[in-house]
């Protein structure tokens, strides 16, 4: 009852956000999808090499970089592998870079269900192992942080550390975070975890305005929305604008509560890998450290200024330097 009891009193700032501001910034979707090209960055001529394989039944996009030791990035909701496009050159420098679209988002197929955390967090394992690798470094942003976290939960011994950037574990979040009042009506997060969950009506509503949708939260979701630039949105709208895709990212929503009874399992056994907690410091700020230590018995914390939820594309050379120094030691 508490669920629907959430869902019923975000639903009047649904409809606000859908006949304003999403209406002003209608935009038509974009063409069928294609490959996006490798391409060389204006720091590092390092080419990102993109691939296909087939996993646990599912077909998985997946970019890599570089060479060495191996080194996971999973992307979250609202964006694409494509969000770190200029954080591995950098690391790649160093490392094997493998950055997969998630199962169901970007270039990667879409299955019909299962996009709870740790049904994903299984595809990225199989993933991992059919490239030849098992104990790796990995990095999670918005839902990949879930998703990273259910891979450590399930495979500790293969994974030497762990960086969470700007999400949360579903089931440790504070119970004051999810309920509906005036300190949290314009809370970006908590309108996502109700709306993207209701069932059916978020595809109907999302239909044909994706980019309006997509820009929306970016804009309010970032320190400075310059940051996401157009090449940037025009490549997140092509993908999630494709059939089946804001489906797909909705599941990983409507998956919430069986994510929380999965990690709360996983949480009674705290993580021992280090892990590295970082947040946007107009977004998750150090909260986010403060909940890892729950799940997590060596946790460090960092709050990255002038930037909010979107840190790979905020903050890239920071957020960068941030991860080759805390992987340093355990590399």
């Amino acid at each position: 009852m508490k669920r629907y009891v959430i869902l019923a009193g975000a639903f009047a700032l649904l409809v606000a956000l859908l006949r304003g501001r999403l209406s002003l910034a209608r935009g038509a979707a974009p063409g069928a999808a294609t490959a996006v090209p490798a391409m060389m960055t204006a720091r590092a001529t390092t080419t990102l090499a993109h691939h296909t394989a087939v996993v646990n039944g599912v077909r998985l996009h997946y970019v890599t970089a570089g060479r060495g030791d191996p080194l996971v990035l999973l992307h979250g909701f609202t964006e694409t592998w494509y969000e770190w496009r200029r954080v591995m050159p950098i690391l790649a420098q160093h490392y094997t870079v493998i950055a997969p679209d998630l199962p169901g988002l970007g270039d990667s197929a879409r299955p019909a269900c299962c996009y709870d955390t740790r049904s994903v967090a299984a595809d990225i394992y199989a993933l991992v192992r059919r490239l030849g690798y098992r104990r790796i470094l990995l990095v999670g942003h918005d839902w990949g942080g879930p998703v990273g976290y259910a891979y450590a939960a399930a495979h500790r011994a293969d994974v030497r550390a762990f960086a969470f950037i700007d999400a949360f574990v579903p089931g440790r979040l504070p119970p004051a975070s999810l309920r509906l009042s005036r300190a949290t009506q314009g809370n970006a997060a908590l309108f996502l975890l109700v709306y993207n969950a209701f069932p059916g009506l978020s595809e109907q509503l999302v239909a044909g305005r994706e980019r309006a949708y997509l820009t929306t939260l970016y804009r309010r979701g970032s320190y400075d929305p310059a940051s996401i630039t157009p090449a940037a949105v025009d490549e997140y709208v092509r993908t999630y604008a494709a059939p089946g895709a804001m489906h797909a990212g909705f599941g990983y929503y409507r998956a919430f509560f069986d994510d929380a009874d999965q990690d709360n399992a996983y949480g009674r056994t705290k993580l021992t890998m280090p892990v590295l907690a970082i947040g946007g410091a107009q977004s998750f700020g150090d909260a986010l450290r403060q909940m890892m230590h729950t799940v997590a018995a060596h946790v460090r914390g960092v709050v990255l200024p002038r930037c909010g939820h979107y840190v790979p594309e905020e903050q890239p050379a920071a957020l960068a330097r941030l991860l080759l120094g805390f992987f340093a030691p355990v590399a």
